[in-house]
């Protein structure tokens, strides 16, 4: 699979969310889009990723 533009590997059929945490990231900051389409975080447990998949996650930033 593809995520933000690099190759990963990961076994076929693992969640969204073990994927995220594996990557280190912390689902209350961002944003999935999977394949073009955004995924919301309700479902981030109950997709299983193959590796055809591309997978951008956005980090959400406070400032001002």
């Amino acid at each position: 699979m593809v995520i933000n533009g690099v190759e990963k590997e990961y076994p076929e059929g693992i969640t969204l969310a073990e994927v995220l945490k594996q990557e280190g990231y912390q689902r209350e900051q961002i944003a999935v889009e999977r394949n073009e389409e955004i995924v919301p975080k309700a479902e981030y447990d109950k997709v299983l990723l193959t590796s055809a998949d591309h997978l951008e996650v956005v980090r959400f930033v406070g400032g001002g």
